[in-house]
């Protein structure tokens, strides 16, 4: 027996998440009261009018069939970023400090997709509900809107592992408990609990209470935004080395690093995945940091500890796609901020809240081309991939090839889009590897001092879509222009 599509489970699913998101704006909305700013007036509005149609939504819609399959769980996950920037892009454009609807979507799917692109030429002259709601926007993003919801969902009466499915990213992804619901739960458990632990260090070691919560909460998202125009380059490096192990932490598998705090850390240690991140990062760190120290800025060598400070948080930056900095690396020597660049590909751990492509593929790939060397040499033995010890499907295998191959096809067409809108060919590739990659900081004028502020209108969105692809790891979007995912 087929099944029609179930719209109205999606419409009171979209409902239910607007009542989410306007409970979340509530937060600067007290922010801006208390610091006595006019656009708390705003807030308060643009709650009150998702909250509204949050609630219009489930109402019409709260006789549905709570059934949800493949097609509803991929729309709906795709669909959330969309709804949810359509209406987390109200604060900017009524409190004027966004003059179009362009920027104010821009710089809300970059929030939400935990891109850290921004339009922004003086952050600092922004009201603090702003600046804290650019926050939110990145730490909701980046655990993931739909982990959250599948957390709270069951309160409305819904939820599902469909919704979960398509929106964890990785080759895979592991449950912690039998209820899905659970697993989300402690997701966020450690997700929170790590915000507010790099919070307290930060405020600490000198920051501000309030800058100390805007930076753990886009460190732990590995979304970058911050509340300087200099990013954290004018912090001490004490503060410097707190975000760069805070996103080092981020960027290893949410679900690994519960285990170690459930006294279970065998788990996080033979994980393979975690020993090719870390070891990328130990490795180019050393790299870059050796380079510098030969170097330094445009010939003008550095010290020990300052060529180490910037190579391991610039490594560790770009490789969690944080777009933090604390230097411009383009007063580097070109291989330096190559191999930066190169970085910026390749993403940490799948199941945390970095972009990229993420190192489990770059393994698998990696391995599959020793096993096809070795394949050549013996033709008749059966030589498997294998990655933790077990063998990788063909399954696998194939959806980690196709996952690359339509990765390219996606930055080698953007590129030229990019290009057509008059976009230099050297910056389009960084803005598209930026973009896809959930990075935010790129190459050239939009490198760690620039911001998208004059980028060509219909490139700004062209890179939303770009960065709502990379976010949601390229399938779950595609997917919804196959005409096999609709046929009953």
């Amino acid at each position: 027996m087929t099944r029609t599509f179930n719209t109205k489970l999606v419409v009171r699913t979209m409902g239910a998440l607007l009542v989410i998101e306007a409970a979340f704006m509530l937060i600067p909305t007290l922010v801006s009261w208390l610091y006595g700013e006019d656009d708390f007036i705003v807030f308060g509005m643009t709650s009150g009018i998702t909250m509204l149609t949050g609630l219009i939504a489930m109402l019409a819609t709260r006789k549905a069939e709570n059934h949800v399959t493949e097609r509803e769980g991929y729309l709906i996950v795709a669909l959330v970023w969309l709804v949810f920037s359509l209406f987390g892009m109200l604060p900017y454009y009524l409190t004027g400090v966004t003059d179009n609807i362009t920027d104010a979507f821009f710089e809300t799917m970059s929030g939400f997709t935990t891109t850290g692109a921004t339009i922004f030429l003086d952050v600092e002259s922004l009201p603090h509900g702003i600046l804290l709601w650019r926050a939110i926007t990145q730490w909701l993003g980046g655990m993931g809107i739909i982990v959250l919801s599948v957390a709270i969902l069951p309160l409305f009466g819904l939820g599902g592992m469909q919704l979960y499915a398509a929106e964890v990213t990785g080759v895979s992804y592991e449950k912690l408990s039998p209820r899905i619901a659970d697993t989300a739960k402690r997701m966020w458990g450690i997700y929170m609990l790590l915000t507010a632990v790099e919070a307290l260090l930060l405020w600490a070691f000198g920051m501000d209470i309030f800058d100390s919560v805007c930076h753990s909460l886009t460190t732990i998202a590995t979304g970058g935004f911050s509340t300087k125009n200099l990013s954290l380059m004018e912090y001490s490096p004490a503060i410097q080395y707190i975000v760069a192990v805070f996103m080092l932490l981020s960027g290893i598998n949410f679900g690994l690093l519960i285990y170690f705090l459930m006294f279970k850390p065998s788990k996080l240690w033979h994980d393979e995945e975690t020993h090719w991140y870390l070891g990328a990062v130990a490795v180019f760190t050393l790299l870059i940091s050796a380079g510098l120290f030969i170097t330094g800025h445009n010939y003008t060598p550095l010290g020990f500890e300052k060529s180490f400070r910037e190579g391991f948080f610039m490594v560790v930056a770009a490789i969690t796609s944080t777009g933090f900095a604390i230097t411009d690396y383009m007063s580097w020597h070109v291989v330096l901020w190559v191999v930066l660049f190169f970085l910026m590909f390749t993403g940490a751990s799948s199941g945390s809240t970095s972009g990229g492509i993420k190192w489990v593929r770059l393994a698998i790939i990696f391995k599959n081309g020793q096993a096809e060397f070795k394949r050549r040499i013996h033709p008749n033995a059966v030589i498997p991939v294998k990655f933790n010890d077990r063998p990788v499907s063909q399954q696998t295998l194939n959806n980690v090839i196709a996952f690359m191959i339509i990765y390219v096809m996606v930055i080698l067409v953007t590129v030229v889009a990019f290009c057509a809108c008059g976009i230099d060919f050297d910056e389009a590739i960084g803005t598209t590897v930026s973009a896809i990659g959930n990075v935010g900081i790129s190459i050239g004028s939009y490198g760690p001092m620039g911001t998208y502020t004059y980028f060509p209108t219909l490139a700004k969105w062209i890179m939303t879509f770009v960065m709502l692809i990379g976010r949601l790891e390229i399938f779950t979007v595609l997917l919804l222009f196959s005409p096999a995912l609709w046929r009953k």
